[in-house]
């Protein structure tokens, strides 16, 4: 009989301290999780100006919009051909579809190298079967308040119709 209450007094204790142990253990983890608000809002709030940098640029090149391509680029050598490319584009492709899905992207200081994976269709005629591609290219962004596209590298889908009036 002695032996069965020891085992009882020492069994419930150590059950009800095992609740509380995990109780006061996960407590840390749960309250973390229910927060909506970022860890780093700044970092947060720059990281989506980014992310609708790339999206006004798609959709200005879908748009034909040459003004708003222009606003979202720096003045730079290197991007006027781009622009030039996009312009033919415009005049040669009566519709363009143009879907970016970011893949990756790495900010460091005042740089955001933006790994996006596009497919776009371009049209001559609206009633055209027009051409459909896909492929992988990077945008560089610059700036921290105000994001411009400072670079290109890779296979982007701007300038289509030169590539397709080379092969």
């Amino acid at each position: 009989m002695f032996t069965d209450n020891v085992k009882m007094r020492s069994s419930v204790p150590f059950s009800s301290l095992m609740v509380w142990a995990v109780f006061f253990f996960l407590l840390p983890f749960g309250s973390g999780c229910s927060s909506k608000t970022p860890q780093y809002p700044e970092d947060h709030a720059r990281f989506e100006r980014i992310v609708e940098a790339i999206e006004g640029l798609r959709g200005a090149y879908q748009e034909k919009d040459s003004e708003a391509l222009r606003e979202l680029m720096l003045p730079l050598e290197g991007l006027e051909r781009l622009q030039l490319d996009m312009k033919k584009d415009f005049s040669t492709y009566a519709d363009i579809g143009l879907e970016f899905t970011i893949e990756r992207m790495a900010i460091k200081g005042g740089r955001a190298t933006v790994n996006i994976r596009w497919e776009g269709e371009w049209k001559q005629e609206a009633r055209d079967a027009g051409i459909t591609r896909q492929g992988h290219g990077v945008l560089i962004w610059s700036g921290r308040q105000v994001i411009l596209l400072a670079d290109v590298d890779g296979d982007l889908p701007f300038g289509m119709a030169t590539r397709e009036s080379e092969s």
